[in-house]
């Protein structure tokens, strides 16, 4: 096979994967936007449940300064340790209490 056969099959070759690309890429857009949609529709009528109380938590720590910005975001995991912790405590105190 000469050199120029082999750099056309090249050239077809990414040109071919690119074209796949672009139409995958638009496919996945369209799948991920109708996910979405699909979860902000049911997320009014969800519980507020701890993804929703990690974002009020997040948009509050982006609120403070820089400076403040670190002990606020240790803060705030400390307390999500302390809260799984105390949980971890009542659920062995109710197995506890159960036997």
């Amino acid at each position: 096979m000469e050199m120029k056969h082999v750099i056309i099959f090249a050239v077809i070759g990414i040109v071919a994967l690119l074209g796949f690309n672009i139409i995958n890429g638009n496919s996945h857009e369209k799948n991920r936007e109708v996910a979405v949609s699909s979860t902000v529709s049911e997320q009014p009528t969800a519980a507020v449940s701890d993804a929703d109380s990690s974002k009020n938590s997040s948009a509050n720590i982006a609120s403070k300064p820089l400076g403040e910005q670190p002990k606020a975001i240790l803060d705030d995991a400390t307390n999500k340790i302390d809260q799984a912790q105390q949980s971890e405590q009542d659920r062995l105190e109710q197995m506890s209490n159960a036997q």
